[in-house]
């Protein structure tokens, strides 16, 4: 850890970005292949929420304890994740209610909490937008800290990941218990959703989980194939963002978004001319 603090805050960015870059596409293939990818937009939203509290509990008086916005955003996210999944449970042949539900709601509270927060543009466009050179040591902590603990749990529930991703009839005739696995996989989209933010920022952060898979799914032919062509597009797109953002000192998250949908129209186009 006392290397992290040597680091200049290019670098810090840097890191950051390589390492959300290669968890980002491993979530968003399992949502791929669930098909719940536009989960993303609505945990992200409701993160937004979370963050905007506890901005605003930092602006009501020194007696209150200091929050960490990102703190606040990842339980906020947790919350999110949790409340989708038992939508979804609830309106079983509705299933696609969940997000405009937890998106709508997400959005009201924002707008609540940042009215009240009362606090400056600059204070919110990192979180928005994402942005290179905001990345503190702290937050590079919270990233490092967050990407080993999603690792964790991938490694610990992958066989299960995979058996509900692809048919969750025959995982639970086989035992698997889906309440348990399901709260996982919440609390592995909240984590992702969170570490990604301050780079890439809340309102983008879904584009970064699909996009890069979307393209991978063009040439992949399994589900590891997925996964890997998925982490070489996430890289690419994140490293020519960040280098492109801090050249032209334009948003991080929208550069790394746009290189995402450059590469993937790029495939798109290859894979047409070979086929002709």
């Amino acid at each position: 850890m006392e290397l992290l603090t040597q680091l200049t805050f290019i670098e810090r960015g840097i890191l950051a970005g390589v390492i959300i870059g290669f968890i980002a596409p491993v979530v968003g293939a399992f949502l791929l292949v669930r098909r719940v990818s536009i989960i993303t937009e609505s945990i992200s939203h409701i993160t937004l929420a979370g963050i905007s509290a506890g901005v605003f509990i930092g602006t009501l008086g020194p007696w209150l304890p200091t929050v960490n916005p990102m703190y606040m955003g990842v339980v906020f996210a947790l919350i999110g994740a949790l409340v989708t999944e038992r939508l979804r449970t609830i309106y079983s042949h509705f299933q696609e209610l969940a997000v405009p539900i937890i998106l709508s709601t997400a959005i009201g509270m924002s707008a609540i909490f940042i009215s009240l927060a009362r606090t400056g543009y600059n204070e919110w466009y990192a979180y928005l937008f994402g942005s290179i050179v905001s990345v503190t040591i702290g937050d590079l902590h919270f990233v490092l800290i967050t990407a080993v603990f999603v690792l964790l749990i991938i490694a610990l529930f992958y066989k299960e990941f995979i058996s509900i991703s692809f048919d969750q009839e025959f995982a639970k005739v086989s035992g698997i218990p889906l309440k348990v696995v399901n709260f996982m996989f919440a609390l592995l989209i909240a984590l992702v959703i969170s570490l990604s933010m301050k780079v890439v920022g809340i309102l983008l952060v879904g584009a970064l989980v699909v996009i890069p898979v979307a393209t991978s799914i063009q040439l992949a032919k399994s589900f590891k194939q997925l996964v890997g062509y998925g982490i070489i597009f996430a890289q690419i797109a994140m490293l020519a963002g960040l280098f492109f953002s801090y050249q032209f000192a334009i948003s991080t998250g929208g550069m790394i978004v746009l290189m995402s949908l450059f590469i993937l129209i790029v495939v798109l186009i290859v894979k047409k001319v070979q086929i002709k």
